[in-house]
């Protein structure tokens, strides 16, 4: 049966893209003085990066999501990284690894339950079941599968995904299972099995895409003001057509732009906090956007906050057209990084 409470659930951290791009050896770090000790990245080299980042000092599991990818065999053995098979290839290239090194090989199991995009097919789930020995000596630690819809509850995919998810969790009674990410952990204890993998709720994004009461703002972006102007009616704001102004509108020029990750499309109905207000977002280029300020005060050089407890990451988001996870990867290495708190 499904695990009922959190309290006896693992939480493990997915950092995928340098931990939604906000560095993943500071996080990881502080996430495993946290307490978390099982870990998720997409790709070979991310997992690489986060075992060194996290030393011999912090041992965790860290699961590749890739699985295992032509000759990663002896990478993922040096760095002790647990690959997550998700096509029947992987599986059968695992076994024949362990025979000839005659060495069993902890793994994990992706399949696919109705998202369609990654993982073994429930016959090829269920044949393995039936046939223990094609898994050679590996030795399997996880089985999985991703939810589709989880940021829409009253979706009938969530439900059928659970009852597929809840079979195949039969096929391999020893292994842990996990079906739920950032928005599953949030459908009910049914999704949440032996094990969850939040992602984008780890760094403030909320589980409908909408911002959600129980989490924090996490990332703060800011950046200078650079200049304050006065625009007239009839102006118009930046390149060509532009924005045009239909009232005298007092703005701010503030240091970022796309080139720091802040998308352009955010511009309608994007905005910044600032004096303890929402200001529009009028217009973004590459190293500069404008604000409408209004009446509030304001000076050159003081920050204006972009993302963070006032500019919520799903608002963001919404505005843009896009989901939190991307506004977060998005953000360049130009902006600096600051980590708050000790790892």
């Amino acid at each position: 049966p499904a695990n009922p409470t959190l309290d006896l659930i693992d939480i493990a951290a997915v950092v995928k893209a340098d931990a939604y791009g906000l560095g993943v050896a500071q996080v990881a770090r502080r996430l495993w003085a946290e307490g978390a000790r099982r870990f998720f990245v997409a790709r070979l080299a991310e997992g690489e990066d986060l075992r060194a980042a996290l030393t011999p000092k912090r041992p965790a599991v860290i699961y590749v999501l890739d699985g295992l990818t032509e000759g990663a065999g002896p990478r993922l053995a040096a760095a002790d990284l647990t690959a997550v098979l998700c096509t029947l290839p992987q599986v059968h290239a695992a076994a024949a690894w362990t025979r000839e090194g005659g060495a069993s090989l902890s793994v994990g199991l992706h399949v696919d339950t109705g998202m369609n995009r990654q993982g073994l097919t429930l016959e090829e789930a269920r044949a393995l079941h039936k046939a223990p020995e094609s898994r050679g000596r590996l030795s399997l630690d996880l089985v999985m599968s991703h939810l589709g819809s989880a940021s829409d509850p009253k979706n009938p995919r969530n439900a059928s995904q659970l009852a597929k998810f809840s079979e195949v969790r039969r096929w391999f009674p020893d292994a842990l299972a996990s079906l739920a990410a950032s928005a599953g952990v949030f459908l009910g204890p049914d999704y949440r099995f032996d094990m969850v993998r939040p992602g984008v709720s780890l760094f403030g994004g909320g589980p409908l895409e909408v911002p959600h009461p129980d989490i924090l703002a996490v990332a703060t972006l800011t950046a200078p003001i650079v200049d304050i102007r006065d625009l007239r009616s009839g102006d118009i704001l930046g390149y060509g057509d532009g924005v045009r102004i239909d009232a005298p509108t007092r703005v701010a020029v503030v240091a970022a732009g796309y080139a720091d990750g802040i998308l352009r499309s955010a511009k309608s109905g994007g905005y910044a906090w600032f004096a303890g207000a929402r200001r529009k977002l009028l217009a973004v280029n590459m190293d500069l956007l404008v604000l409408e300020l209004g009446d509030a005060p304001a000076r050159i050089g003081e920050a204006v906050e972009l993302l963070g407890p006032g500019a919520l990451l799903d608002d963001q988001a919404r505005a843009a057209g896009t989901v939190a996870h991307e506004v977060l990867v998005r953000l360049s290495r130009r902006a600096q990084r600051v980590h708050l708190g000790a790892a």
